[in-house]
């Protein structure tokens, strides 16, 4: 592992630094995330990793366990916000996807309030939008390519189908993230501080650029 003396760590909450990584789905981005946190010495969180943390902080699991990146569906939302209405059960109580969402959000507030991190996903740049060192970065690349990183996953062996993954994943991943943060910004560039094309783009080539954008900021 690099050393990340030179980059902001662990002192007061004025320098902590905090990664947020939005991505199209076979784009990398998880992988890209993981190898950032491992040089820069700090944790990664993505889906599971938030649900162990929400556990340690005194939270239900199932919060981020029990649900993906997926907007609620339109007869829920009229539901939840008009008429109160569940949509989900977490610990033995029913918490709308609206609730779910906030606790989400609060998680990862106190997480990055702990500690500098990397976090995939969860509209976790517009969460911490507030963060005074921020770097948001989305990992983009074409869809055959990112249909080929599919295939060698073992989610499919079929090259049609593996499009459709993508293409579907990329959709719920948008409206999930339009939905809660009340914007049409999902993999917009102007969105975000950096935006790679994976395909074009080795993952060291990467890290390099973000380290370098990390210690300006």
């Amino acid at each position: 592992m690099e050393s990340s003396d030179n980059v902001k760590g662990e002192g007061n909450s004025a320098n902590k630094f905090l990664i947020v990584i939005g991505r199209e789905y076979g784009s990398g981005g998880r992988r890209i995330g993981k190898m950032l946190a491992e040089r820069l010495g700090v944790s990664y969180y993505d889906k599971t990793l938030l649900s162990e943390a929400a556990s340690r902080l005194g939270y239900s699991p199932e919060i981020f366990a029990s649900k993906d990146e997926k907007r609620p569906s339109l007869l829920r939302s009229m539901l939840s916000f008009n008429l109160g209405a569940p949509t989900a059960n977490i610990g033995g109580s029913t918490l709308s996807d609206e609730k779910i969402y906030e606790y989400q959000s609060r998680i990862i507030k106190e997480i990055c309030e702990r500690e500098s991190c990397v976090i995939v996903g969860r509209t976790a740049d517009y969460v911490m939008r507030e963060h005074p060192n921020m770097l948001s970065l989305f990992v983009h690349a074409p869809r055959e390519h990112r249909a080929e990183a599919v295939i060698r996953r073992g989610e499919t062996t079929d090259m049609r189908e593996a499009m459709d993954i993508t293409t579907r994943n990329d959709r719920n991943r948008a409206s999930y993230y339009n939905y809660y943060t009340n914007r049409e910004a999902w993999g917009r560039a102007s969105n975000y501080h950096l935006s790679f094309d994976s395909s074009r783009l080795s993952d060291e080539a990467i890290l390099a650029a973000v380290r370098a954008m990390l210690s300006g900021i």
